[in-house]
């Protein structure tokens, strides 16, 4: 498995990019998280199908590890004219001034809750061929990473907080949805003790690989509609925020929002890990 020093040395690679849920950092973590925390079984079964990443022929985005899996479903949005039908499958829009409901805004399971359903069961099928079943394992362990990212399921009619300009320190010309997306996410993964990528013990897992898909999002809708809204404009109710002026996230907020992304990271690799032991162990 990738140490995480590599996995933290990566980021460089893709600051220049544009933004992505959880960055390249944030989902290889998420990838590393679930691979300490399998069952053996699972995890050579995981080995065995990365074997036919060359099947895939998408030599630019390899997939060797599973934090490379996690990675790939972005790597690939570079080939529009082959994968850009999936680039609705990222996120699930839960409008925070409105009831959240698991159906809305997922026609024909171009959504992350559906598609995560969809990808377990191919997964779980032995009967597909290797490949169909690895490019299955690289969308759910992403898909899992993506919901749990507060801002791809509760927003405020800013595509995520993408409209939302804002400031972050020495990174100026951001937007709060990459602000989240990568540099807060780098910042509580690096900073994380003990780290995120570690073997949790059984009473740790029994407290954060919990409920379902339909649970994880509604976690995610009420972090952006009770924590992440407000924190960005000033305590401000959520729905009292339309295109507002630019801010600058203070270093209190950032110490505040630190252990929330760590909670979220933490839980989506162990809820991933749950997710595979079912599919393969």
């Amino acid at each position: 498995m990738r140490t995480f020093l590599t996995i933290l040395a990566a980021l460089s690679a893709v600051l220049s990019t544009p933004a992505m849920a959880w960055w390249d950092l944030g989902h290889r973590t998420v990838g590393a998280i679930a691979m300490a925390n399998v069952k053996p079984g699972t995890r050579a079964a995981i080995r065995d199908l990365l074997r036919h990443q060359g099947e895939l022929d998408t030599p630019k985005c390899r997939m060797g590890t599973i934090e490379d899996a996690a990675a790939w479903p972005d790597c690939i949005k570079s080939d529009r004219g082959r994968w850009a039908y999936a680039n609705s499958w990222h996120y699930h829009d839960q409008p925070i001034c409105a009831a959240f409901d698991l159906k809305a805004n997922c026609r024909d399971g171009n959504c992350a809750a559906a598609q995560i359903e969809r990808d377990a069961r191919l997964l779980a099928d032995r009967k597909l061929a290797p490949v169909l079943r690895l490019e299955a394992l690289a969308f759910l362990t992403h898909f899992v990473g993506d919901v749990h990212q507060p801002l791809h399921v509760g927003e405020n009619e800013d595509m995520g907080g993408n409209k939302v300009k804002a400031d972050y320190g020495i990174a100026p010309g951001r937007n709060l949805h990459s602000i989240w997306d990568g540099l807060l996410a780098e910042r509580a993964i690096s900073s994380a003790h003990p780290p995120l990528v570690r073997v949790y013990s059984a009473e740790e897992k029994a407290r954060l690989a919990t409920g379902g898909i339909e649970d994880w999002e509604r976690e995610s809708w009420q972090i952006s509609r009770d924590f992440l809204y407000p924190l960005a404009f000033g305590g401000k109710l959520p729905c009292d925020v339309k295109e507002p002026q630019k801010i600058v996230l203070s270093d209190e907020a950032i110490e505040q929002a630190i252990p929330v992304i760590d909670e979220r990271i933490e839980r989506a690799g162990l809820r991933l890990a749950k997710m595979l032991d079912a599919a393969l162990g």
